[in-house]
């Protein structure tokens, strides 16, 4: 949608006099241009049961993907780790990587790969993972990305899901280049306490993990006053390679009934940032030390505005 293209991957909405503006100026990051016209993103779906392959196709964003590039077992993974990684996973996982190549040949100048997983079921933990070894071994100079969520008690499928997160640590500790964590348990707090929602549904949780991600790579996205990329993040972030782990805050956050009743300044945008109740992992960050921090802001800001908040901080 934040690159005006529609359900059938058309482009829709620009106002620039040679068809191009703002939002597509840079669509060719996450998009190919096949010879219809059609923008099909660069993007290999993989899971080991057909049921969420067959969801996706069914919803009306499922025409804009490449059918080829859907790719799933029969038998899924029982959330279990083992098999993701060991047998099940491991058969389809040649299938997987070849659909990876094509996408990667198909690029002017690769810089990376990102990887959305969860870590509580048997494919995104043990399957996810065995992919993030398989790629870093065929691409070992591209960057490494991965939105990892991580399982938590309060939003909670099965009881295996500790000891699948747990094993999936050690292979992103040792393959990943960064990995932005998410937690079921600091989202399900920011809809109940924050968005003021009664009942939050996997639909309102994966609505605030879109934002953080459309967020986090707007810089590559959208042309700005400072732009960064994923490698240019990775060295001033990381200071050892092995800590990589980043919490991932996002603001303005707020209730429907109260937004009409804010003034969004740079100020409460980043008191908003760095407090507790708007991290994506139940954590709260004044009880550590920062290592490293990056605030991504978009829209209209004054970059003086912003240097002298960064420097209050």
């Amino acid at each position: 949608r934040e690159h005006g293209i529609d359900e059938n991957g058309k482009k829709c909405g620009c106002d620039g006099d040679d068809g191009w503006c703002d939002e597509t100026n840079r669509i060719s990051v996450y998009y190919n241009q096949s010879s219809s016209n059609k923008y099909v993103p660069r993007a290999v779906l993989v899971d080991l049961e057909p049921g969420t392959m067959e969801a996706i196709r069914n919803h009306p964003m499922g025409n804009i993907f490449r059918p080829d590039n859907f790719i799933f077992g029969q038998s899924g993974a029982g959330n279990n780790w083992a098999k993701g990684h060991y047998t099940e996973g491991a058969e389809l996982c040649e299938q997987v990587l070849e659909c990876i190549r094509k996408e990667a040949e198909k690029t002017d100048c690769l810089q990376g790969f990102q990887l959305t997983h969860s870590l509580g079921g048997g494919t995104g933990s043990g399957m996810g993972t065995l992919l993030v070894s398989k790629i870093k071994e065929e691409f070992p100079d591209r960057m490494l990305a991965t939105f990892s969520v991580v399982p938590s008690p309060k939003v909670s499928d099965t009881v295996v899901e500790p000891y699948n997160a747990t094993l999936s640590f050690h292979q992103l500790v040792e393959n990943a280049n960064q990995t932005f964590c998410i937690d079921n348990d600091a989202l399900y707090e920011i809809c109940t306490k924050t968005l003021k929602l009664k009942n939050p549904s996997y639909n309102d949780l994966n609505s605030l993990v879109s934002k953080v991600m459309s967020g986090i790579t707007t810089c590559l996205r959208f042309p700005g006053q400072l732009n960064s990329d994923l490698r240019k993040l990775a060295v001033n972030m990381i200071p050892f390679p092995r800590l990589h782990f980043f919490c991932v805050g996002y603001a303005p956050l707020c209730s429907e009934a109260s937004t009409q009743y804010r003034n969004i300044t740079v100020s409460d945008l980043t008191a908003q940032l760095f407090d507790s109740k708007n991290m994506m992992t139940a954590c709260n960050p004044r009880d550590g030390r920062y290592l490293t921090a990056a605030v991504y802001f978009r829209g209209k800001m004054s970059m003086k505005e912003v240097d002298e908040q960064m420097n209050l901080m």
